[in-house]
């Protein structure tokens, strides 16, 4: 059973770092692509970045190009999202995602992803 359980979020002030963690169980995540996906209230959910299973391809939103990072620690089965430079537009639930194709390469779309965390909810406030 995989199971995926989002931590690290909280009310930050504009311009602020927070880093978002995810753990997974059940699945290797150096074997399957990983993503963070978002959803603001009253939006649809959107992609925010994504790594490969060899960690050598990572995607982000043009949105958070050069403030956010993706990255992964093998050894704790855990991925992680570095947000720099919050800004308040950058409010939303962030979920994390696996596809269920080991060895494939990252997606854009929620719908190539079959597994998601719970979320965790993260405040830029102005």
């Amino acid at each position: 059973q995989v199971q995926l359980v989002e931590s690290g979020g909280g009310l930050v002030q504009a311009g602020g770092s927070l880093r978002l963690s995810c753990a997974a169980s059940g699945r290797t995540v150096s074997s399957y692509p990983m993503g963070w996906f978002r959803q603001a209230p009253g939006k649809e959910r959107e992609f925010v970045a994504a790594i490969n299973w060899s960690g050598m391809n990572r995607d982000y939103a043009d949105s958070v190009k050069g403030r956010f990072t993706i990255s992964r620690d093998n050894a704790k089965n855990t991925v992680y999202l570095q947000m720099n430079s919050l800004k308040p537009e950058d409010t939303a639930v962030y979920y994390c995602a696996s596809r269920n194709r080991a060895y494939s390469e990252t997606s854009y779309s929620s719908s190539g992803y079959a597994y998601w965390g719970q979320g965790t909810q993260v405040t830029v406030s102005s």
